[in-house]
């Protein structure tokens, strides 16, 4: 490709809505372009290094024994009523009407699609295993589109459904899929790791996300450097003690706390009560319904495991007003000791069970009570993990200090079990003859949001520094004089044909440009390999060979090419 022959629209600055680096240097290097908040327009060369991820992910799919198939993005909403996705997962679906005002939602995922068309042609168990897969667009109504490709409203998407007969099955394909995402993300050049992860609406009972490491990514991810556990914040958990039992002592005591209303103040002098002997009480309103929370006061509860735990399509905080109407006391002051209504869930943290000493909320504004023993004076209901973990806790697996450190979520694993395959009956018969729900796997990776996690992750204070295999041309070659006749421009024009009629992907920069102009934007879009060809070297015989990220060499011209193909490769 000759560069005055394609658009390739470089900007000395990014624009100023561009948040973090990767946003900037693909608006920088005109890779993309932007229509709307959240829709993008691909530009020739950030196409071309989409449709080379795309390619790396059809490869690594097709080897894995999936098979390629193309799904409607207009969906009708009977599918996603009769899962309940139509209600849990309403805050992220394009709603759409036809000229006869029928509803239609815009994809955001296709389980519902393609369990339809399972439940329509899969019958029997020699029909299976199966697993079917797609590349293509996707619509999800996010309220607040960051970050470029990151968190966009309209991106590409792979997604892949497994059909099984039996739960050992879906776990062989599901592993099937795990390596080849790990193939995958290893191809595109990029570090990568996969963590413990939750379901989230999509449900299932087994998940990993596939991470890159990023300081401006948008997940925080727990690791365990010594014995390789890794998980997100949302699933992650750890070793740390249970709060330290004491003797069980009188029956609690209220005593005034006048104004005091965060763990804070009440550790403070003239109470002195240290946060770790503190019961937080906290109301959240979990599909209509009050449900009390209790951890120590010294952690924070993890929403996610949260939702998770209590299988809720939608939770909240409750209103200070909410939390008098169900306690009798404002926010502060809460407890569930005392004065819990009948029917309402009350959850402990697992690190509570067996503590005692404790202060809690006495359920009036302005008291609290001691001599709390958690299992003697307040009903849990049900026991879960709801804390969130923090640095330097203790590993579970290993006992040694877990770390922190934050990600990009470019793929995500699920095993799902039959709880589509059961709303939308896509059944099989067995050997036997009995009728059974397939059991099920979904497999989704981002494209247009994997192609930004390379640049984040790839790039110098120049520019991007791709990797060879999504790299839009491998090896940009700039004359820097570029008469038709010149010395400089036969040379490359010859070099240009020599190594794509190789298979090596080459652009040539013709542009009548300075050699710095030309010099910074190879830097800035980041081609592998430059071929730079200017008159003094070329007096001498020699070329210029300049690896991205590497040390420029000088080639002698009639060895450029094979000096060229051997970095390539």
């Amino acid at each position: 490709m000759k560069w005055t022959k394609t658009l390739i629209p470089t900007l000395r600055e990014a624009p100023s809505d561009a948040e973090i680096l990767s946003h900037k240097l693909l608006l920088r290097a005109g890779l993309i372009r932007k229509l709307a908040g959240g829709v993008y327009t691909f530009l020739p060369l950030g196409l071309r290094a989409l449709r080379k991820v795309e390619r790396i992910i059809r490869e690594e799919m097709d080897r894995a024994g999936a098979i390629e198939v193309l799904m409607p993005a207009l969906q009708p909403t009977e599918i996603w009523e009769a899962t309940g996705r139509a209600e849990t997962a309403k805050d992220v679906l394009f709603k759409v009407k036809d000229g006869s005002g029928r509803q239609w939602f815009l994809s955001p995922t296709a389980e519902e699609v393609i369990t339809t068309m399972a439940a329509n042609e899969i019958n029997s168990y020699r029909q299976l295993p199966k697993n079917f897969y797609q590349v293509s667009t996707k619509f999800r109504d996010e309220i607040r589109p960051r970050f470029g490709l990151m968190r966009a409203k309209e991106f590409i998407m792979k997604d892949a459904y497994s059909f099984d007969t039996t739960d050992e099955n879906a776990m062989a394909s599901y592993q099937k899929m795990y390596d080849a995402y790990k193939r995958i993300f290893d191809r595109c050049g990029v570090q990568n790791f996969p963590v413990e992860a939750d379901t989230g609406v999509i449900g299932g009972s087994h998940s990993h996300e596939f991470m890159v490491p990023a300081d401006t990514g948008e997940n925080d991810v727990v690791f365990c450097e010594a014995c390789g556990y890794a998980a997100n914040i949302e699933k992650a958990t750890s070793g740390i003690p249970k709060t330290a039992a004491r003797d069980i002592g009188p029956a609690p005591e209220k005593f005034a706390t006048p104004g005091v209303v965060t763990i804070e103040a009440l550790s403070k002098a003239p109470y002195s009560v240290p946060a770790n002997r503190q019961i937080k009480t906290l109301v959240y309103i979990a599909d209509s319904k009050p449900v009390i929370i209790l951890i120590r006061g010294d952690d924070q509860l993890n929403e996610t495991k949260f939702a998770a735990r209590t299988g809720a399509a939608a939770s909240r905080p409750a209103t200070p007003e909410e939390c008098f109407a169900t306690l009798g006391a404002k926010p502060g002051s809460l407890g569930a000791v005392v004065n819990v209504p009948a029917g309402v869930r009350v959850l402990a943290d697992e690190r509570l069970r067996g503590a005692n000493d404790m202060t809690t909320g006495a359920n009036e504004d302005g008291f609290h009570l001691k001599n709390v023993a958690i299992e003697r004076d307040i009903k849990v209901t049900d026991w879960f993990d709801l804390r969130t973990v923090t640095a330097g806790e203790p590993c579970a697996k290993c006992g040694k200090s877990l770390k922190i450190r934050r990600a990009i979520e470019v793929g995500h694993v699920f095993k799902l079990g039959t709880k589509y395959s059961v709303a939308l009956n896509a059944t099989f018969l067995d050997a036997d003859g009995a009728r059974k729900p397939c059991v099920m796997g979904c497999y989704g990776i981002g494209v247009t949001r994997t192609l930004q996690a390379v640049i984040e992750q790839c790039n110098d204070k120049d520019g991007i520094v791709w990797p060879m295999h999504v790299a839009p041309y491998q090896v940009c070659i700039t004359p820097l004089a570029v008469a038709a006749d010149h010395p400089c421009m036969l040379l490359a024009e010859k070099i240009y044909a020599e190594l794509t009629a190789r298979g090596v992907e080459v652009i040539l920069d013709d542009r009548d440009e300075r050699p710095g102009v030309k010099f910074k934007d190879a830097d800035l879009v980041g081609f592998p390999i430059r071929v730079s060809i200017g008159e003094k070297s070329l007096a001498k015989g020699k070329v210029e060979i300049k690896p991205r990220n590497g040390v420029m060499t000088v080639s002698k011209t009639e060895e450029t090419v094979e000096r060229v193909l051997a970095l390539v490769k």
